[in-house]
């Protein structure tokens, strides 16, 4: 847990009563998962010379955070609406939330949490079956992953992911104010900007571009368990967590196949070699520049406007390249539960 690896000794994971018996333990495995990644933002702190920095970024990531467990927690907690409880007239909603695929002693809320926790890293460990989750309650680790690593990330590719979001939300607060865009005393160019773009280019493309071809061949759809939107987001998951270095699964999906181990493993692959060149690409030009002291049109990156800003790029560049297939998936999905069909 504390290298964001995931893996366990036994196959049901922290799920397992040996591996992870407790609340507490519970609780002990998620701060181990966010350990390194959160304290990264610390040392991006002392390492630029800007503690205030570090601490805008780490707003952005804990407040994209808690809006990730509130509407997972939600949406557990309300269940499916068509399992009602013993008064049908008391409750429109399932009695006692969606149990589904959690274990009792951990019970929805923590369950949700680290459902969060574990995609909001590269890590991939679970106490539940994302795939038993309600749609919604699904969407929240999926989306965490589209993001890229961007809220706390992994301990294997550190600070990178919410750092290329930063470079672009610079970028466009200096579009605004009409001057070029400076980052720690150094201008952001033409050069630089497309170097970023094409890190949030890479991601949504090999997941997007796979995720396509499956749904509309055979090899592709002979492996998935539940028909309709459901199914759409087991393949839409599969390569996501693959691109995201994650590892966890809808596992109604049978991934061990010729085209599912081909086409995952190349998007692991790409996911994460293809995102980290143009990153350093980025770092070189920067590194070669000459140190340009602050000024007054300079864009303060240490207040709370740089981090309202740096959550809306994140939403609107990062989480809307993906809403088309969102809404294919658990968004449609959520409607039609709510419609009375379950899929």
């Amino acid at each position: 847990m504390l290298g964001t690896n995931g893996g366990g000794f036994f196959n049901a994971n922290s799920a397992h009563p040996f591996e992870n018996p407790t609340p507490l333990s519970n609780l002990f495995e998620m701060f181990c998962i966010f350990a390194i990644s959160a304290g990264m933002t610390y040392t991006l702190g002392r390492l630029t010379g800007s503690q205030a920095h570090g601490w805008a970024v780490w707003a952005a990531m804990a407040i994209l955070f808690f809006a990730g467990v509130t509407v997972a927690y939600w949406a557990e907690a309300r269940g499916n609406p068509l399992l009602k409880g013993v008064d049908q007239h008391a409750s429109a909603m399932q009695s006692g939330g969606n149990m589904e695929g959690k274990e009792v002693r951990y019970g929805i809320a923590n369950s949700a949490l680290w459902s969060t926790v574990t995609t909001d890293t590269s890590c991939g460990a679970v106490n539940g079956f994302h795939d038993s989750y309600t749609p919604i309650g699904g969407m929240v680790p999926l989306a965490n992953m589209m993001l890229s690593e961007t809220v706390f990330g992994g301990v294997g590719s550190g600070l990178y992911g919410v750092l290329i979001y930063v470079v672009l939300a610079v970028f466009i607060a200096g579009l605004m104010v009409g001057r070029t865009p400076e980052y720690l005393g150094k201008k952001i160019e033409a050069y630089d900007v497309k170097m970023a773009m094409l890190v949030t280019l890479v991601f949504p493309l090999v997941i997007l571009g796979f995720s396509s071809i499956s749904v509309l061949k055979d090899f592709g759809t002979s492996s998935i368990l539940n028909p309709g939107p459901h199914g759409f987001s087991e393949i839409l998951y599969a390569y996501t967590e693959g691109a995201a270095n994650n590892g966890s699964a809808f596992g109604g999906l049978t991934a061990n196949t010729l085209w599912y181990d081909t086409t995952i493993g190349l998007t692991m692959l790409i996911g994460r070699f293809l995102m980290i060149i143009p990153m350093l690409a980025i770092a070189g030009n920067l590194a070669k520049k000459k140190y340009v002291p602050p000024s007054l049109g300079t864009f303060p990156v240490t207040t709370p406007l740089f981090t309202v800003l740096l959550i809306g790029v994140i939403v609107i560049v990062g989480a809307l390249t993906f809403f088309p297939a969102l809404s294919l998936g658990p968004i449609l999905e959520q409607l039609l539960m709510l419609a009375g069909k379950t899929f």
